[in-house]
């Protein structure tokens, strides 16, 4: 992926490059082009203006009345000529007319300027030598803006000539047409550009962004995390990757749990199995043994029994919740109603026990969605654990607060409460503390169970301490 967005990046900047040079050559060529059209038209001005000027050098002077008249009468007309988006009111070009040597006779923009000797300035000096002549001068050095295009034409003979005609206009008023061209380079460019760079980036992400979340999803697999296959969209390549992988993980992860549950069922049965053994041999080879051994032994059969039997129903529940990554079963339900079931399940176990089941019903209904085998389950691991750890003859609360994003299921017992080093274990499978009334240990897999459940319904459950005295279980699903 790094490598993919690397390549990425580069692309998107040999695109930018591409582009920046495109525009650079397009806005180069712009002002030039502009001007070079202007000139084309301000020669072809100039010399019908000269023409008509040549009527007025008569006798060796030149009488400008004619012509003073008609650039008046043009600066005079208001225009509303709209040449591709651009206003114009009002004539751009001026004349000026010297005689052969140079000498002003007659400027219409400029009076000021009659008599003084222009046969230095290029566009009068080469027009003046028979060749043509134009320049481009400034008013202002520092303001580039300020430039006047000057275009010159003989009047009369162009090899003896009696003067010059120049027109001159100020390239300030093709400035608009100008930045309006830029502006449209830049607009034109930089819409395809991003255009591309973004059609570019729809297929990166498109096309790996699946591939990213296949990737989370193969590292929190590798961690022990259980989580479904991430939806990664309907007709894309990735999914048969996808279905390959999930694949490999249910064969991997079926292998790898039926092997561990066998090790751990090996293992665990061998404690309660040898302690039967042990008593039936002893109750066997004794046949005049006290009634008080006889009874002692006969209860330990029973207790290591039933120790086994409860082993073989958690790592069957636990087995079922473990080895989902998501709930089969999502069913609308009121947890008031799945724990009074639980409650009225476990009677018989609390009374045998010397223990009242205190049963807070909240008034207002909590309902929650997901799967009522693995909740009641979980509720009743709970249970059972308050009622392993109370004394005779104590309450163990259960209660429902409901609230808008959780309901919190809480069970509290009286006993002894957990020590503190223990807290941090207590979820940890096969994990356990000895009961108060049996002196045995449990299965350590109560827990484990309601966490796991906790985790397939997005919940979470935490364990603290009681007070005054005893442990409080939260049980947190999410409402609905």
């Amino acid at each position: 992926m790094r490598l993919t967005r690397i390549t990425l990046l580069i692309n998107a900047l040999i695109i930018c490059a591409g582009f920046n040079l495109l525009v650079r050559k397009q806005l180069a060529d712009v002002e030039p082009q502009l001007f070079q059209a202007t000139e084309e038209t301000m020669v072809d001005a100039a010399n019908l203006l000269a023409s008509f000027a040549e009527q007025g050098f008569v006798k060796g002077g030149f009488d400008p009345t004619a012509l003073r008249a008609a650039m008046d009468s043009s600066h005079g007309k208001r225009l509303n000529a709209v040449i591709h988006n651009h206003a114009k009111q009002k004539v751009g070009i001026d004349v000026y007319v010297t005689d052969a040597n140079g000498i002003v006779l007659f400027d219409s923009g400029n009076p000021e300027r009659i008599g003084e000797d222009y046969s230095g300035k290029r566009d009068v000096h080469r027009t003046l030598q028979g060749k043509y002549g134009a320049r481009s001068s400034r008013n202002a050095e520092s303001d580039d803006t300020s430039s006047i295009l000057h275009v010159a034409a003989a009047i009369g003979d162009p090899q003896h000539p009696l003067g010059v005609l120049t027109a001159y206009k100020a390239q300030a008023d093709v400035l608009p047409i100008i930045r309006r061209r830029i502006s449209e380079i830049w607009w034109g460019t930089g819409l395809v550009g991003g255009g591309i760079l973004l059609c570019v980036g729809v297929v990166f992400v498109w096309q790996y962004q699946p591939i990213a979340r296949l990737t989370e999803y193969a590292r929190e697999i590798e961690m022990g995390k259980r989580r479904p296959l991430p939806y990664l969209g309907l007709g894309k390549e990735v999914n048969t990757l996808a279905r390959a992988l999930e694949s490999m993980r249910e064969s991997l992860e079926g292998r790898q749990f039926a092997e561990r549950y066998v090790q751990t069922l090996t293992h665990e049965m061998k404690s309660p199995l040898a302690a039967i053994r042990g008593a039936a041999e002893l109750l066997n080879e004794d046949a005049v043994m006290p009634e008080a051994d006889r009874r002692r032994f006969l209860g330990n059969i029973s207790a290591e029994a039933l120790r086994a039997d409860r082993l073989l129903a958690k790592l069957l529940e636990l087995s079922v919740i473990e080895g989902k990554t998501a709930l089969d079963v999502s069913d609308v339900m009121d947890l008031r109603v799945l724990i009074e079931r639980v409650v009225s399940e476990s009677r018989a176990m609390v009374e045998l026990a010397g223990i009242s089941i205190e049963f807070q019903k909240s008034p207002t209904p909590a309902m929650a969605q997901g799967d009522p085998f693995i909740l009641r389950a979980a509720i009743m691991s709970l249970l059972e654990n308050a009622v392993d750890f109370s004394p005779p003859g104590e309450i163990v609360s259960v209660s429902v607060e409901v609230d808008e994003e959780f309901h919190r299921i809480v069970i509290t017992d009286r006993g002894e409460g957990i020590p503190e080093f223990a807290r941090e274990k207590v979820f940890d499978r096969f994990f356990s503390l000895r009961h108060m009334r049996s002196g045995r240990k449990g299965t350590g897999l109560g827990l484990t169970l309601v966490q796991e459940a906790a985790l397939l319904h997005n919940g979470r459950v935490t364990i603290e301490p009681n007070e005054p005295q005893g442990t409080r279980v939260v049980l947190c699903i999410p409402a609905c």
